[in-house]
This record gives C-alpha cells, structure tokens and sequence, in this order.
C-alpha cells in the first residue's frame, strides 16, 4: 500500500515538519481515561479489543488508547471514540475466571490520531506522537505550588485519596507530570479527565486542575462541616448515655436512683398496682415505655406523663356499694327537704328496681325542671347520701365549646379530658351522682355544639363506651346516676329532652314556705350567724308576712335572705351588748327588714 493512501496529504505534510507519525492498534476504553506515566488495571471484553492487545503484545505494535464518547456503545466506531489519548506499553496480560481478560498498562505519552487506518480485525490508526515542555518558568513554578497545596488539602478531607499519592506529588519536578498524576487519582468525571488530556500545554493543565481542585474543596469542606456537626451531636448523644449508664451504676451501688428513673419506676408500680382493664392497661404500659425511651428535658415527656397520670386518676373498677335500705333513703330524703313528693319517690323507685334486679338495672338520666331556689342542686346531694354514692357537681351554664364536654386531642398545647372525665376523676369511683346543673343555658358557636356531645353522655344505650378526644380510650359511664337541672326546657334541643326523664318542681306555697323556713332557713341561718344557743324566734304570722310583703318568688332563697337580715342585725346587738327581740312578730319586721 503507498504511503499517500495510508497517511493522507495532511499527515505527510506533518512528518514532513518533523512531528512523529506512529501506526499504532487502537483500544477503545469505557469510563476510563489513561493518563501519561500511570499504571492502570484494564479489563477487557469485547473481541476487537483483544484483538488489538494481542497485536501489542505478539506482533510488538505501538498500542493507543482511546475513551468512548458514550460508554453504553458496544461496537463503538471511529465517531464514536475522543481523538486524543494515550500511547501505552502493555506491563501484563492476565485471564480472569469470568471470561475477561485483565490488561495492566502505562501510559508514555499523549497521542492524538490523525487518520483512522482500518475497523476490522480491530481498529488501527495513525497518531501523532505529543511531545510537552518539561522546563518551569515562575508563573509555572507558583501554580506547581498552588495545585500542591490545594491537592494536600483534598488528601486529608477525602479519606478516598490516599496519602502516599501526596508524598509522591511532592517529589515530581515537571509541571505536566504532577497534572497527571493529580488528575488521575482525583475521582473526577471522565469528561473531565478527558479534557485535561487535552490540554497539552502543562502550564494550562496546571490551571484548568486548579479550578476543578477548588471546586471538589468546596464540596469536601461543606462535606467536612455536616460530618463534624454529625459527629459532634452523636459524640454529646454517647457521652450523655455513657454518663448517665455511669450515674445509674453508682446510683445502684448506692442504693438510690435517679430522679427520672424513679419517677418512671414508680409510675410502672402505680400501673401494676391499679386495677386497670385490659385495653387500658395495654394503653397505659404502651406510653410508659415511650416514656422511658425519651430523655428527660425531650418536651413531649410531660405530655406523656400528664396522659399516663390522667389514667391513673380515673377510677376504672372502684365503686361504692349502694346503701339499698329504702326506709333509710325515705328518712334520709324527709330530713333534707320538704314536700317534693314526685321526685322523692321516683328515687325509691329506683332503689326498689336496684334491689330485685342488680346490675341488669340501667340508671336513670333524670331531670330536675323548675323555677330556682325549688332545692333541685341540694336534693341531688341528697340522693347521694341516701344511696350512699360519692357527689359531683358540674355546672353547664354559658358553656360553648365542645371540648368542655369531650376534652381536647393530645397535639394541642395544655390539653385535657372534658368536664364528664374530670369530674369522674373528683368522683373516685365509677358509679357516683352526677349532677349537670343548668343544661338549659348550654351555648352554641363556632366552636360547636356541647348539647351535641352530651347526646352521648346521657343515653344509656351509648354511655358504656364513651369517647373522650384527649382519652381516647372508652370510658364506661353506664353506672353513673346522672341528675340535670334546668329552669326551663324550651331551650333544651329535642334530641337530648327525648334522652330525659323530666320531673317537676313545682313554686312552694305559703305553707309549704313557713314549714321550710322553720325547719331548714332558720337553724341554719341562726347557726351561721352565731345564734346558736341565742333565745330567739320568727313566729309563723312574721314569716307569713315576709313571704308575703317582702318576698315574690316560687322557691325560699329570696326569703333564706330576709331571714339572714334578721339573724345578721340581732347579731350585731348581741355583739355590742344591747338588747334585742326575743321574739320577731309581724309589726317588728319593719325595724329589720324596712
């Protein structure tokens, strides 16, 4: 074959400037760039490629190796291949279990191919040798130094650097040569590996390595900062367990233990010791243990404590046992209040039912309606007594929340059960008499309907399980005699009238009046004021006269007052050593009462 076929004009008007042409075999290379003086490890697959290694190896060819533009092309051809590699003695030829063969090869000096000669068997081209400057003028020297410096730096924050490539750096005189070895340990793009091969001048190369060490510094510094801040936190986080495993261990030699472990401990006895349900219990030792695992100052440890010492606090089991004499309850109810014959019986009534029946017997939702002063709020206390139940009072008026009855969800700051469960908690058992007093003055706003969440709470089909928001546990309500008041039912909604059993209190007559006045308002307004053991006494024509002239009302309180008036001047004359009236007739209540 002429010469003018194989090198073309232009490569024979190259060699004959004096710049060496070499026909060399060509290994196309995947991801990989082969740098000047570098010993690389090559594994080779493809048939061309062996080809072209036995070629190197048998026939003593010079061998080229060229980096793929895309590294997924399997049979890549000319176009597909950089122009500009490496011209690489071939150092060992080893054949691996897999089927591949392992080439180890060193790079002598860059080559940059001026014609393509032939694709099959494999590829063979013509290259021209690159020949680079070796001496080192100043603005070379300073930017050797620059590059060192920048690469030391990168050596201690990439622990994938090793350190011996530094100390070999540092022995490199020519400007090029340290380019290379830097670029090829740095784990750099190949695009970019590729581009520092291209750059033949050493002083440029220097340059364009320096803005790519300055660039992975910045990543590795920032890098650096987020490992140091990482570590410094676990280091605080093992030093605190570490120290705390020590105060546990001389706390235990001690005897003692510390305040947080004790507290949790004694809440693990609390709980074992209490009679829980099973699904409470579960509950309680779930959040005792998420407790636990937290550290003291972590702010969701009060919340979960505050929630374990609600469970605690309710009572789940207890009960009083009820006082079923019913000629006690009849005495007990005498005693306390007058007249109110309807609602003094429907209570034996209940009585009754409770002793044929037991636990089949449901508790009543009962309705006290009447004007005020009538003794609705004291003949629930009354109730209780009689039936030898604990008392507990929770006033409805001019509510308008929701959450006063069902309690709020534990994701808000301050939250608590409702009114039912703290009330129940006051109680101390599961079967007491509560009293919701003023159901009729219940409000509704934006913040919903507490009418709504009482629906519940008084129907005894639903009150077995009855959700609070902050609980969220069913809490058992089927054993407590409820008792509402209210003065009027208009305004009480129709749902929750139809749960109610209304029993009313009709005004008091004047009889009625005088025999409550005589045997309640009076010794306790005379005990109150400190007449006890005092002769003196209302007669029945002056309290006829004050329910009459001074008072106008349906129930006593009114009238309660006009005696403490009274009670409350006579007082004063016994304190000061006057004399008083004995005896309070009708024509002396002007001087008392005006």
């Amino acid at each position: 074959m002429a010469l003018e076929s194989v090198l073309g004009q232009e490569a024979l008007d190259q060699r004959a400037e004096g710049e060496e042409l070499v026909e060399a075999a060509v290994l196309p290379l995947r991801d990989v760039v082969v740098f000047p003086r570098m010993v690389t490890p090559i594994l080779v697959g493809r048939d061309k490629s062996l080809r072209a290694v036995e070629a190197a190896v048998q026939r003593e060819e010079p061998l080229v190796t060229l980096t793929q533009r895309e590294e997924r092309i399997e049979d890549p051809t000319p176009e597909d291949l950089y122009t500009v590699g490496t011209l690489v003695s071939v150092a060992r030829v080893l054949r691996m279990p897999d089927g591949t063969t392992s080439v180890l090869v060193q790079g002598q000096q860059r080559a940059q191919v001026v014609e393509f000669l032939q694709q099959e068997p494999y590829l063979r081209a013509w290259v021209r040798l690159i020949f680079e400057r070796t001496d080192r003028p100043p603005a070379t020297e300073a930017l050797m130094r620059a590059v060192l410096s920048q690469f030391e730096r990168v050596v201690q924050l990439d622990r994938a650097v090793p350190e011996d490539a530094y100390v070999f750096a540092m022995n490199i005189d020519e400007p090029g040569w340290l380019a290379d070895l830097i670029a090829s340990t740095l784990n750099l793009k190949t695009a970019e590996r590729q581009e520092l091969l291209e750059i033949f001048e050493p002083s440029a190369r220097l340059l364009r390595l320096s803005i790519l060490l300055a660039r992975l510094l910045d990543v590795l510094e920032l890098e650096s900062k987020i490992q140091a801040q990482v570590q410094q936190e676990v280091d605080r986080t093992q030093r605190e367990f570490y120290l705390r495993e020590q105060m546990k261990a001389i706390q235990h030699e001690l005897g003692e233990a510390d305040v947080y472990t004790q507290e949790i401990q004694e809440l693990r006895e609390r709980i074992e010791a209490k009679n829980l349900p099973e699904e409470v219990r579960a509950r309680a030792e779930k959040e005792l243990n998420r407790l636990a695992q937290m550290p003291p100052l972590s702010p969701e440890v009060s919340i979960i404590r505050t929630y374990i010492d609600w469970i605690l606090e309710l009572p789940w089991t207890e009960e009083t046992e009820d006082n079923l004499d019913i000629a006690h309850a009849a005495e007990v109810l005498e005693r306390h209040h007058y007249g109110l014959k309807k609602a003094k019986e429907r209570i034996l009534e209940f009585l009754a039912v409770r002793k044929l029946a037991g636990e089949r017997s449901r508790s009543p939702i009962l309705c006290f309606v009447g004007p005020p002063g009538t003794g609705k709020t004291s003949l629930g206390k009354a109730i209780a007594e009689a039936l030898g139940r604990r008392f507990v009072r929770v006033s409805l008026g001019g509510i308008h929340d929701e959450a006063e009855i069902r309690g709020h969800r534990r994701t808000y700051i301050g939250a608590l059960p409702g009114r039912i469960l703290q009330g129940m908690a006051r109680a101390g058992t599961i079967n007491p008499v509560f009293m919701l007093d003023e159901i009729d003055k219940i409000g509704v706003d934006f913040r919903g309907d507490p009418a709504a969440a009482l629906l519940e709470v008084l129907d005894p089909e639903q009150n077995h399980a009855f959700s609070d928001h902050y609980l969220e546990i069913p809490y058992n309500l089927s054993k407590v005699l409820f008792i509402t008041t209210a003065n009027i039912l208009d305004t009480v909604p129709p749902a929750l009238r139809d749960r109610l059993e209304v029993i009313e209190f009709p005004g008091y007559t004047e009889g009625e009046k005088v025999q409550i006045a005589r045997r309640f308002l009076i010794p306790r307004q005379m005990e109150e004021n400190g007449l006890a053991g005092i002769p003196l006494k209302i007669t029945d024509g002056a309290l006829r006269r004050i329910i009459r002239e001074y008072t106008s009302e349906a129930g006593v309180r009114n009238l309660e007052r006009e005696i403490a008036a009274i009670c409350r001047k006579t007082a004063r004359l016994v304190a000061e050593g006057k004399p008083y009236r004995r005896v309070i007739t009708p024509a002396s209540l002007e001087r008392y009462l005006g």
